[in-house]
């Protein structure tokens, strides 16, 4: 209410174009640095073209669950295709990335088993775990020590699944999973790795984190969006055949919903091609990525580095943030104002992410409007990373 009384409400901007590295926002360009279209596909020809062929095919929905009359051959296409993509031995899909953290945890941890979280893992997991009848138990962010104490004193014979993003959505930073997969093994643990922020952007390919560590032998279960790196929505889990097999009939999140729409399907599964066919992608993104960091630093603007596309400048306190995020907007640059619960309220910060189709000129020009608005606050100095 607040924030709306100021003027500096920061949510709900309508988008008027397609989502692109430059986009039209309530009637002005826009340079999007706030968006999870990680390798710029939801602009791309290809992907558009699948999912037109595929509405016009299938029609608009499935009108029901993948239990019942959704299934089409086209979800079974995908997750097979995944399945070979990600070296794993079965995949189902769930209709949003949201619903797939809520189905998988519901399905896997029962009474009895506890299910172990890194404290800023994604807010799906955390509901994930209300869903399930196991207990929940949170470890300080990648503080592996913890993480020890905490099996150590959960009983041998329990059910245990460590749970972490592989990316971290706020941060960009990577989960410890050489120290996660060693902990898991000595504590008869299994573990599973959410890579909505990995998939397309880390691993050979893009394949994710596990990839990126060499451990996708040691990793039990992987979860995914197709809202980001492959543009469209929904979610899968990928997985042994048997795992697989035995969340598809004990998910209700996947049991009572409907499935994937014809052409977010489609559009999902073109990506996933495009990205099998040009893995370049994966070094363009990196490459961007490292020049907006190196950009940013030659303008003194304070953030905090890690390999991914996600650039996090800390702002402090809610109102500074909110402030210089509005300021930001109106200069044409888009980027998203992190606040409580996502942060602490010391810790805001505006949350920047670029994607393999962003150009050095086009990163550099936001840049230089995001370190004339710090200025203009006196920002640039200020904040410690």
């Amino acid at each position: 209410m607040e924030a709306r009384e100021r003027g500096l409400y920061p949510y709900f901007h309508a988008l008027e174009s397609r989502q692109d590295i430059e986009v039209i926002m309530e009637g002005k360009r826009r340079i999007m640095l706030g968006s999870n279209n990680y390798l710029g596909l939801t602009s791309n020809p290809e992907v558009i073209e699948a999912g037109i062929k595929a509405f016009e095919q299938y029609g608009s929905g499935c009108s029901g669950s993948r239990f019942l009359n959704g299934t089409l051959n086209l979800h079974i296409e995908l997750e097979n295709e995944l399945a070979v993509f990600l070296n794993k031995e079965a995949v189902m899909t769930f209709s949003t990335g949201f619903q797939t953290n809520l189905g998988i945890i519901s399905a896997l941890v029962g009474i009895g088993d506890y299910v172990i979280c890194d404290k800023e893992n994604h807010a799906s997991i955390y509901d994930g775990c209300k869903l399930s009848y196991g207990k929940k138990v949170l470890f300080a962010h990648s503080d592996m020590k913890e993480l020890e104490r905490i099996l150590q004193n959960i009983p041998e014979n329990a059910g245990k699944l460590i749970v972490t993003d592989g990316v971290f959505s706020m941060r960009g930073d990577l989960a410890k999973l050489p120290e996660i997969v060693t902990l898991a093994k000595k504590y008869d643990a299994r573990v599973m790795v959410d890579d909505a922020h990995a998939l397309g952007v880390i691993g050979e390919c893009g394949r994710g984190t596990a990839s990126h560590f060499g451990l996708e032998k040691e990793v039990d279960v992987y979860m995914g969006t197709f809202s980001k790196s492959l543009a469209s929505l929904g979610g899968y889990m990928a997985a042994d055949e048997n795992v697989v097999d035995y969340v598809k009939h004990n998910s209700r999140p996947f049991i009572f919903s409907a499935s994937i729409t014809p052409a977010s399907c489609a559009s999902a599964l073109a990506a996933l091609r495009y990205l099998k066919k040009y893995p370049e992608l994966i070094t363009s993104l990196a490459s961007v990525s490292e020049h907006l960091r190196n950009s940013l630093e030659k303008l003194h603007v304070p953030f905090y580095r890690a390999i991914t596309p996600i650039i996090p400048i800390y702002t402090k306190d809610m109102f500074s943030t909110l402030l210089v995020a509005k300021q930001i907007y109106e200069a044409g640059v888009y980027v998203n104002p992190v606040l409580p619960p996502a942060t602490t309220e010391t810790e805001c910060l505006l949350r920047v992410s670029c994607m393999a189709t962003h150009t050095e000129v086009i990163v550099d020009e936001a840049a230089g409007i995001i370190a004339s608005v710090l200025a203009e606050n006196n920002l640039l100095e200020t904040i410690p990373v």
